[in-house]
């Protein structure tokens, strides 16, 4: 088959799996490399080796840069802040666990040399967003989980990339010491970061001090980033191999934190061109995969598998998320999602000609079967089970849809974000939806009438719908799609008029009615002004968290002898019994599993507090 012709099939089993996947929703790298290895040389035989000649390295090189700048594009500085020490560890301390550990286990298991072993080890510290972006597209976790997994994926990456270079040339060839190993991949890092810095800055000013008639301006800016892609790339790849990955991250995660015209054309162009490449990288590598190298493995290659995903990974997930922010249900889902992805392969199939070239065929071998195998365990089993671990640890948060991104709507998002809530914001106004990713929220552009705009923003998968724009017959046609198209447990809405509740209660709408909670809450400031100030505080010195009980071992205990369960500086506000009735506790009331507590105090006592008393949560 001709390689026009190859390429063709590629792309349709690329763009075909990327929407089964959507369609199933399990994750699009599982569809994909089972597409390629279809078409490989193992069943089909399609695709070989010798297919692409020696281009294939520069298309996958081009490829995984631009998948790395969308990645790094989507690194939000102030989403990072909240998990900073756990990404920090994940990436340092955490990848130099997981190289040693890897490579010890590779010389142990298949007993080869530690030069051999620390070059596999290298390879598979990277996850990296091809394979992380797709989960994160079907499994909805809390930012902070998010922030670590794409971080660590994006960042891991690079490095891993630049690592492996110094490993070969110090280490395998013999070109230097362990210190020419440490000064070296320093050295390469700050030139890819370099270049990707002085890119980002040149775009950023041509973007904002070049002028382009408004019709065109948006294409013009979709021309400039893909150029400064491959100019990133290729520009530190001309001054030292490897780097041009790290180039392209970081001239994507500088832009991505800047003010920068058409940043929405440019986030559109973004994920549809990275949904090109990662189709066509990961089957055209996924027919490559020599399965025999793999069997010859045998059961050392398993127990290789087994050290990496059941010792080195958890291990790494719980040294670096000791931040009570995550739960432990969080930190087993991290330890439990680790897939490799395009980088090892990529780099594995140009490091395993090189050994060939220096008459060390088994060496090679070993070196493509190793990280084949791990690539191709972790895909299957973690990256297609995703959904299905996090339904069973229960980390997916549902989703809490808001239409209206006013006044109202903003201040309300950022309660229901302090609360954990999984908020996505829906306005048709994009300057509003600037501001609200400014300050850290998820947000949508688009008419919150239309059911298409609410699909988009994920109300097929919604707990909740909250209208809060001021206009009413926006917010009940709002309430309506929810209830009748999408069926969402729970909806509210803000009403502007009074004689317009009725109209909403008919829909079995939760109404606020905006002048009945203005007047609520002047005469708390007069006559109870310090609860007032209090709830004013909420989510910042002090909470109040309502849940079910479901800790088995708490039923039947009256509140005083729950007392020392509960943390100080927190107390027992309400109780809501399983037939509904709710009223101020005393200390002989008893606890029964199925109740509601409601909980006030400060922080982080609510927060102990809700963790014991619902430990599913």
């Amino acid at each position: 088959m001709n390689l026009l012709a190859v390429v063709a099939v590629i792309l349709v089993l690329g763009v075909a799996s990327r929407v089964l996947a959507d369609r199933l929703r399990i994750p699009s790298v599982l569809f994909l490399i089972t597409a390629g290895v279809v078409i490989g040389p193992e069943v089909l035989g399609f695709v070989s080796r010798e297919t692409f000649g020696d281009g294939l390295s520069v298309m996958v090189g081009v490829s995984v840069a631009i998948i790395l700048f969308e990645g790094g594009y989507h690194l939000g500085i102030r989403k990072l802040r909240e998990s900073s020490t756990a990404l920090i560890r994940l990436t340092t301390i955490g990848a130099l666990v997981t190289w040693l550990g890897t490579a010890a286990a590779v010389v142990v298991f298949l007993n080869t040399t530690p030069s051999v072993g620390l070059l596999v080890g290298a390879l598979l510290i990277a996850t990296g967003p091809t394979v992380i972006g797709p989960i994160l597209q079907v499994v909805t976790v809390r930012d902070h989980v998010a922030s670590v997994l794409e971080g660590e994926g994006v960042i891991n990456d690079l490095t891993a990339a630049i690592l492996v270079v110094v490993v070969f040339e110090v280490l395998v060839v013999g070109n230097g010491t362990p210190t020419t190993l440490v000064s070296s991949f320093f050295v390469r890092l700050g030139i890819g970061l370099t270049v990707g810095a002085l890119v980002a800055s040149v775009v950023w000013y041509a973007l904002k001090h070049t002028g382009s008639r408004p019709c065109a301006a948006p294409l013009h800016a979709r021309l400039i980033v893909l150029a400064a892609i491959v100019v990133a790339y290729a520009g530190a790849e001309s001054i030292a191999s490897e780097t041009g990955i790290a180039a392209a991250a970081m001239a994507g995660f500088a832009l991505g934190n800047v003010d920068l015209p058409h940043h929405e054309a440019i986030i559109d162009f973004l994920d549809d061109l990275s949904v090109v490449v990662l189709s066509f990288i990961f089957v055209a590598l996924a027919a490559l995969i020599d399965f025999g190298d793999i069997r010859r493995l045998g059961l050392a290659g398993l127990a290789i598998v087994a050290a990496v995903t059941l010792v080195l990974r958890p291990a790494v997930v719980y040294l670096s998320t000791t931040n009570p922010l995550f739960t432990r249900n969080e930190r087993l889902f991290l330890s439990a999602v680790g897939p490799r992805g395009i980088v090892p392969a990529s780099v594995a199939t140009l490091f395993a000609v090189e050994l060939q070239a220096l008459g060390r065929p088994q060496e090679a071998q070993l070196l493509a079967g190793t990280v084949f195998l791990i690539i191709f365990a972790t895909v299957v089993l973690q990256a297609g089970l995703a959904p299905q671990i996090a339904n069973v640890l229960k980390v997916s948060p549902m989703r809490t849809i808001l239409v209206g991104g006013g006044r109202v709507g903003l201040s309300l998002a950022e309660r229901l974000e302090q609360d954990g809530e999984n908020v996505i914001l829906v306005d048709r106004d994009p300057a509003v939806v600037k501001e609200a990713r400014s300050r850290g929220l998820q947000a949508v552009v688009g008419d919150g009438t239309e059911a298409n705009t609410l699909r988009k923003a994920g109300t097929d998968d919604a707990k909740t719908v909250i209208a809060t724009t001021p206009d009413d017959d926006v917010n009940l046609l709002v309430c309506q799609l929810a209830r009748t198209v999408f069926a969402v447990e729970t909806v509210a809405s803000r009403v502007n008029q009074p004689e317009n509740v009725e109209a909403f209660e008919t829909l079995d709408v939760y109404a606020v009615d905006l002048s009945m909670a203005t007047a609520w809450s002047l005469e708390n400031v007069l006559e109870r002004p310090s609860l007032s100030g209090w709830m004013n505080e909420l989510g910042r010195t002090g909470d109040v968290q309502e849940i079910e009980v479901t800790a088995t071992d708490l039923g039947g205990k009256t509140i005083a002898e729950l007392n020392a369960e509960i943390p100080d500086g927190c107390i027992v506000g309400l109780l809501t019994h399983r037939n509904g009735d709710t009223e101020v506790p005393t200390g002989d009331h008893e606890l029964r599993e199925g109740d509601r507590v409601t909980f006030l105090g400060e922080v982080d006592a609510v927060n102990r507090a809700v963790k014991r008393f619902h430990p599913h949560d």
